[in-house]
């Protein structure tokens, strides 16, 4: 019974070594992917903005200018 509890324990703790060392790569990994998140959504507003405001040049705007 004891060696059982000893094989419970050495698996809990290489468990918890391996979440200590694993979590600030995992954390990094969350923060860059949110970072991306928000540049896409800044990109893909900066865009829908200009064709928005951009208007097609007709004929009638050149002969105007002209």
């Amino acid at each position: 019974m004891n060696t059982a509890a000893d094989n419970i324990v050495g698996i809990l703790v290489v468990v918890a070594i391996f979440a200590a060392l694993a979590l600030p790569s995992l954390i990094g990994l969350a923060h860059d992917r949110r970072i991306d998140r928000q540049l896409r959504k800044a990109q893909q507003d900066r865009q829908a903005q200009d064709t928005s405001a951009r208007r097609a040049i007709t004929a009638q705007d050149v002969i105007r200018a002209a």
